[in-house]
């Protein structure tokens, strides 16, 4: 349905940061779900939140974002959900580990405003999410 909120979980250790992205994203139309970290994150997802978009920092005590992505996939957690990694770690073999491990966008943080970065997920979800069907109509 067009206007219908589209489900986001924020993962970030940057307090700061996770309170802007979660304020910019709900002005956007978004339902927002945020998580501290990947341990916190990962618990939700198991309570049963099944967000559209996962955006998620890699740099984070506990488990970073590539661990969290590896044990989201281990786990099959929220396998429909659009993950993205938004890190200021910008190095093309952390790109490339991000996109091995099933992530769909990897956004540096320190190249792109908040607008921007709500643009480029806005982005690669209409990239991703019309595949999801008309079977045989």
């Amino acid at each position: 349905m067009e206007g219908e909120k589209r489900k986001i979980l924020i993962v970030d250790d940057d307090g700061f940061l996770l309170d802007m992205y979660a304020f910019k994203f709900s002005q956007n139309n978004f339902e927002v779900h945020t998580a501290g970290g990947g341990v916190q994150a990962i618990k939700k997802l198991k309570e049963g939140i099944n967000p559209d978009i996962i955006l998620m920092d890699v740099i984070m005590p506990e488990m970073d974002g590539f661990e969290m992505l590896e044990k989201i996939n281990l786990e099959k957690l929220s396998e429909n959900s659009i993950k993205i990694i938004l890190s200021n770690k910008g190095q093309q073999e952390d790109i490339d580990r991000g996109a091995v491990l099933g992530a769909a966008g990897y956004i540096i943080k320190v190249n792109s405003t908040p607008v921007e970065v709500i643009e480029k997920v806005l982005k690669i979800l209409s990239e991703k999410k019309p595949k999801i069907q008309n079977n045989g109509l």
